[in-house]
């Protein structure tokens, strides 16, 4: 097997590597890249490639006849939390309607990494890719990975999460006024000892969560800002990890919890229903994400939804506007831009009235519907 077997051999018929760089001014590199459909070369670059092989009496490859320029690449964490799939399936609506094809990737435990999906992607001659809480949502990451697409010329856009150091088009939910909503909910039901259950403090969308959500306790409950800061348990994603934040919190004597996922907050249920605490007339729970099904849960739960169609469509009109942007040979207008989505409280079944202290005579802190300003289902 040869290194570049698109291209024609130098015996043959047709004109060699080197005759085709020379005409188009372009290194042999980026000509055999151009003949074998890679990406990671500029649409005007390519151009002068083809160009000059039918200027030169050459055959274009097979491969180039059968173009996948039709396809985006869709990056994923996994599709176990339904939010996921529920992104996905927007994503290739939005994708349909600019007669794209999305190319699925997800992330499985011991499966390919995502510099191992990207580079498969890329191999695959992808005209973009979409990330979806993927890499750039830890703030420990190294922007490298990215600056290198930039780099070979392949448009990318970011969901969920936000990095400083990384230059391109970013959609994300407004994480912070989510925990904001959230707790003047559960504040307006007489609740006073909220607890938070939220991912690894690394993640931006975990730590921006954090922070609205002391600022709430801050701004509706008075508390100082280190006795909010304790009432925050980071965990692990996913039932396992609002389950072990519930019994912490619950030791800590708090009546209702935030969540930084629907999936933890049926961990944090289980963990009170475990202590034989009813959801919700002893303990209050709330979710994020809205996603399927949640709804039909015992009980049905209260949560922040997510706004995925918005969101959705936003990521792929961005990817949109950063290939035609390179079509033309220009970086776009502000390609460091984070596009910031509003959350909605939806109100079900898993909140109620803070349950009134121990003793016959103990008054109740609530009476009357919830104001807290959610739609209700």
């Amino acid at each position: 097997m040869t290194d570049h077997p698109d291209v024609p051999p130098a015996g043959g018929n047709g004109p060699r590597l080197a005759h085709i760089a020379a005409q188009a001014q372009v290194s042999e590199a980026t000509v055999s890249r151009v003949l074998n459909g890679k990406a990671g070369v500029a649409r005007g670059t390519r151009q002068r490639v083809l160009a000059a092989l039918d200027l030169l009496g050459g055959e274009r490859p097979v491969r180039l006849r059968r173009t996948s320029a039709g396809l985006v690449g869709l990056i994923v964490p996994e599709l176990t939390n339904p939010i996921f799939p529920a992104f996905a399936q927007l994503i290739e609506q939005a994708l349909a309607g600019h007669g794209y094809t999305p190319v699925l990737c997800t992330q499985l435990p011991g499966g390919a990494t995502e510099d191992e999906l990207v580079e498969q992607l890329e191999a695959r001659g992808v005209t973009g890719i979409i990330f979806l809480s993927g890499l750039h949502s830890d703030s420990t990451t190294d922007p490298a990975r990215y600056t290198r697409l930039t780099d070979r010329g392949v448009p990318y856009v970011l969901i969920n999460g936000y990095h400083e150091d990384i230059a391109a088009p970013f959609v994300s939910p407004d994480d912070r006024a989510a925990a904001r909503m959230a707790v003047r909910h559960l504040a307006e039901l007489g609740h006073r000892a909220i607890g938070l259950a939220v991912g690894p403090a690394r993640y931006v969308p975990s730590r921006r969560k954090a922070e609205g959500f002391a600022t709430a306790l801050t701004d509706t409950l008075g508390l100082r800002r280190e006795q909010a800061e304790r009432l925050i348990r980071h965990t692990l994603f996913g039932v396992e990890g609002g389950h072990a934040a519930a019994v912490s919190l619950l030791d800590a004597g708090c009546t209702a919890v935030v969540c930084g996922s629907d999936l933890m907050a049926l961990g944090v249920v289980r963990a009170a229903r475990q202590r034989g605490l009813d959801v919700p007339a002893r303990v209050s729970v709330i979710g994020f994400d809205d996603s399927q099904l949640i709804a039909f849960t015992d009980p049905p739960l209260t949560t922040v939804r997510q706004p995925v169609r918005a969101m959705a469509t936003a990521a792929v009109d961005a990817l949109i506007e950063e290939i035609r942007a390179r079509a033309d040979g220009d970086r776009g207008p502000d390609r460091h831009t984070e596009f910031v989505f509003q959350p909605e409280l939806v109100v079900r079944g898993s909140t109620a009235p803070a349950a009134p202290p121990a003793g016959p005579a103990a008054p109740a802190r609530f009476s009357g519907p919830a104001k807290g300003g959610g739609i209700r289902r």
